[in-house]
């Protein structure tokens, strides 16, 4: 594709923040950037040159996005893949309708990473699909305990039941309204890891260095990027593996794909096995420290392989800690709301705040970021030890 250079329109499907930051990311670059959501008050919208307050399907609302940018992205998997077609139809749009198309589902998803593992040489964990009765019935007693999600619309926690038995699931099942579902065997973890990769029309491909993250509740809570942070052996497979998941679906964009440790039988850190978990098809939360640590954010590299520019391959100049920061921080332990202590924060060493502009803080919503560099992996942690005191931020302590 002939690179889209700046001054031209950049479009962006979906306001969250993901959004916001792609949209502060292009608009350094020199791009004029365009918005389309439904919430005329959404973080990604309220800071763009444009903003398009429709739905995702909104026939008119697309076309206007379409007339006004040069090449669309999204920031949230569930957009229709039948509005990025939409959008194809005259615009580059990335990621593709039918990459976007296989996050949106697991089955799609334990489907692709199946098909993926002779060239990836990481399989997915076991796992059985229920469509039917016939399926429920048919489920392995070897995939139990295991953890029941359902094909659409779960993230962050959401549409997923930990059962222990074949009641226990049959029960589930029934109260997700029996809909399409993948029963993943309950696997003991050591770790968790994701890699972002990002890769241009032409197939150049760029990799950060894998990162641990810890999910407390099924939502990311503290991601570790520094080197020590994972063993390098297993970085380097789970780095290769994603590397061969983009390419194998011919992807454009930025790609997350989380993966989980088990610990080898022996004990030897060496035999770790590794099983990917799931992908997303966009800049991820567990990427938010290439902000402040990197010479190049995923944001960037998202901006540059939906413009058909050069990728440039990112360097890590700090060891960083990032921590999710939830709207749980903005209530004391009464539940009275309450603005937490920024002052007291920003005063510690290395420490870069990013609030997503949300105007209402709720338990459990992404409200921002923060990320904290330093020196020395030992300053971070020190420093993170800190913040995460002053914020009663979870998650910190486990390793």
């Amino acid at each position: 594709m002939k690179p889209i250079l700046p001054g031209a329109t950049l479009g962006v499907m979906g306001g969250g923040q993901l959004g916001r930051m792609f949209v502060h990311a292009a608009q350094r670059l020199g791009y004029f950037t365009a918005v389309l959501d439904a919430d005329a008050n959404s973080p990604a919208g309220r800071v763009s040159h444009h903003q398009i307050q429709a739905a995702y399907d909104d026939t008119e609302g697309l076309t206007q996005l379409a007339a006004v940018c040069a090449a669309i992205t999204t920031e949230f998997e569930n957009v229709p893949a039948a509005a990025l077609r939409q959008l194809a139809a005259t615009r580059p749009v990335a990621p593709s309708a039918d990459t976007v198309s296989i996050a949106q589902n697991r089955i799609d998803e334990k489907s692709h990473f199946s098909a993926c593992a002779a060239a990836s040489g990481v399989p997915c964990a076991p796992y059985a699909v229920l469509e039917t009765q016939a399926d429920l019935a048919a489920v392995s007693a070897e995939l139990l305990p295991g953890i029941l999600k359902t094909a659409r619309m779960g993230y962050d926690g959401k549409g997923q039941v930990r059962v222990k038995n074949a009641a226990e699931l049959a029960a589930a099942w029934s109260d997700l309204n029996n809909v399409p579902c993948v029963l993943e065997k309950l696997l003991p973890l050591k770790a968790e890891l994701s890699v972002i990769v990002a890769r241009g029309w032409n197939g150049e491909i760029v990799s950060f260095a894998p990162q641990r993250n810890v999910h407390v509740d099924g939502i990311l809570a503290v991601t570790h990027a520094y080197e020590g942070c994972l063993p390098a052996d297993l970085s380097a497979r789970a780095r290769a593996a994603t590397e061969a998941i983009a390419a194998q679906i011919g992807y454009v964009g930025v790609l997350c794909v989380e993966f989980f440790v088990l610990a080898s039988a022996s004990g030897n850190a060496a035999e770790d096995t590794l099983v990917v978990n799931e992908m997303a098809p966009r800049p991820h939360n567990s990427g938010h420290y290439t902000m402040n640590a990197c010479d190049t954010s995923q944001f960037d590299l998202q901006v540059h392989a939906l413009a058909g520019l050069p990728l440039p391959t990112p360097r890590q100049h700090s060891p960083a800690i990032m921590l999710n920061l939830l709207g749980d921080s903005w209530f004391d332990a009464q539940g009275l709301e309450r603005t937490p202590d920024w002052v007291a924060v920003l005063a510690l060493p290395g420490t870069h705040l990013h609030l997503y502009g949300k105007t209402q803080a709720r338990p459990g919503r992404k409200m921002g970021h923060l990320n904290i560099t330093g020196a020395s992996v030992a300053a971070v942690q020190a420093t993170a030890r800190e913040v995460a005191t002053l914020l009663s931020l979870p998650g910190l302590e486990s390793r």
